[in-house]
């Protein structure tokens, strides 16, 4: 068993929250290479075994830019918070089907100090992708209770709590998962604790909370036309 996490990248992003400024990053470089860059791509590249497993058509990129890893430096252009980094960790395990003008459902990993968490789903669909899954809810309740509701899921994720005002036009108001379908965003998270984060068993973990979220990326995906 590998520890990737450890004590020393959280205190590396809480050093970082205090200090965000690039005078004080490009002296600390190295320990941000050492202690949280290098380690999350080595979890990266073997995550991508576990993740195999739960689907061939999600993707582990290890490389340093343009992989799964996000880039520590913030877009501050159209942010009132002009700091230039990211004081968080984030890992994203794309659906081949995903470009940057085209989203599929996928899986998210955020490490930061006091708020790790798991994300599954799709944030913030196009329009008809929006439409497409709202009709599968709509058409397949039973499954959608399995995928969204069930017992293992609901034990492990919460749904995101963004919604529309009113149903969609086209929709009963009347029907059981309609709070389902005014969802802004099909997407769940799960807490993870820093002591699950920095063991050693955390590949094993991590892949264990991504096997239990495939009855929901599943509706997703099958709702959108997208392999699984």
């Amino acid at each position: 068993m590998t520890r990737y996490f450890t004590d020393a990248t959280f205190a590396f992003l809480e050093d970082l929250a205090d200090n965000n400024d690039r005078g004080w990053f490009k002296a600390n470089q190295d320990l941000y290479e050492a202690q949280v860059r290098e380690p999350a791509l080595a979890f990266i590249e073997d995550f991508a075994e576990p993740l195999m497993k739960i689907s061939p058509h999600l993707v582990a990129d290890p490389r340093k830019v343009g992989g799964s890893l996000f880039r520590i430096h913030r877009d501050a252009r159209f942010s009132k918070d002009k700091t230039p980094y990211k004081t968080h960790l984030g890992m994203q395990f794309r659906h081949v089907a995903s470009r940057d003008d085209v989203h599929a459902p996928g899986l998210y990993l955020h490490i930061e100090p006091g708020a790790c968490y798991a994300g599954v789903g799709l944030w913030r669909p196009a329009t008809d992708d929006a439409h497409a899954i709202r009709e599968a809810i709509a058409s397949d309740p039973a499954r959608w209770k399995r995928a969204a509701h069930g017992k293992r899921f609901t034990d492990a994720y919460r749904h995101s709590d963004e919604s529309l005002v009113r149903v969609p036009r086209g929709f009963d108001p009347e029907h059981p998962f309609v709070a389902d379908i005014k969802r802004k965003d099909f997407t769940a998270g799960a807490r993870i604790p820093k002591r699950s984060v920095t063991s050693t068993t955390f590949l094993r973990d991590y892949a264990a909370l991504c096997r239990t979220a495939k009855p929901f990326i599943g509706f997703l995906c099958d709702a959108l036309g997208v392999a699984f």
